[in-house]
């Protein structure tokens, strides 16, 4: 049973990598044995993260990505592929948020969110799914919200991303399943993150959040940890085109 949740060896790819949950993921992967890529715009912030997992015995090289380019992707997706030979497992952790009103929404703020959160995992996800047919397969896991099930208020353009994530992971679930990948949506509830940070902060608006969470607190890292390195590993060989929910129990009202 043990050797169903194995992801040592594995060449992991992760983007938003350099904080937040995609530095989580990169923790977790990396005690589990994976060779970690972090993927992010500001290079040496994720060099010093890759360095830190490496001093502590961990895999982990930085790689240099903006998922808005096609020719970031390319290059991101190549340097992986040079150095480890395969992609295993794609986490598209890369996401941007920024509230605003719905009418006071402008067309570049529109776009922005768009670019990273949607059209962002769309592209990335097609340029390593190229790479898994020609090796064999591999896994994919997007990342979901809250917002990909339910509104929530001046964050119109936030959901219609998260929602669109959900509905992208089946379609790629269908279209990739004869190659031997499986495509999987995480989606986690309230974490404590530099997007959600300010929300945290607010005495008000903590405790609403916590009023609504079963569980009765936010959720950490480690309680992360377990999903995303079942949808990772050959426990999940037989499950794609699923979204699984970490949040503590908000959903099932």
């Amino acid at each position: 049973m043990k050797n169903l949740f194995d992801v040592s060896g594995k060449n992991v790819l992760i983007t938003g990598a350099g904080r937040g949950l995609g530095l989580g993921y990169a923790h977790t992967f990396a005690a589990a044995g994976s060779r970690v890529f972090l993927a992010g715009r500001h290079q040496p912030q994720i060099e010093k993260i890759a360095g830190e997992l490496r001093a502590a015995g961990g895999k982990a090289e930085a790689v240099l990505l903006d998922v808005t380019s096609s020719d970031s992707i390319d290059a991101a997706v190549s340097f992986v592929m040079g150095y480890g030979g395969t992609i295993d497992v794609l986490v598209n952790n890369a996401g941007y948020e920024q509230v605003a009103d719905f009418t006071e929404v402008t067309r570049d703020t529109y776009d922005k969110i768009m670019a990273v959160n949607l059209k962002g995992t769309f592209f990335m996800s097609q340029a390593v799914a190229k790479c898994m047919k020609q090796t064999g397969g591999g896994k994919i896991i997007n990342i979901g919200s809250l917002g990909s099930f339910l509104g929530l208020r001046q964050s119109s353009v936030y959901c219609a991303t998260k929602g669109g994530v959900v509905q992208l992971t089946k379609t790629m679930a269908l279209e990739l399943g004869a190659y031997g990948i499986q495509v999987n949506c995480l989606a986690p509830g309230y974490f404590i993150t530099p997007m959600t940070q300010a929300f945290y902060d607010d005495p008000q608006h903590r405790a609403w959040i916590e009023s609504r969470i079963p569980l009765a607190r936010w959720g950490t890292n480690e309680d992360l940890a377990g999903a995303v390195l079942f949808l990772a590993s050959a426990a999940s060989d037989y499950i794609t085109g699923e979204t699984i929910r970490v949040d503590g129990g908000w959903l099932a009202g």
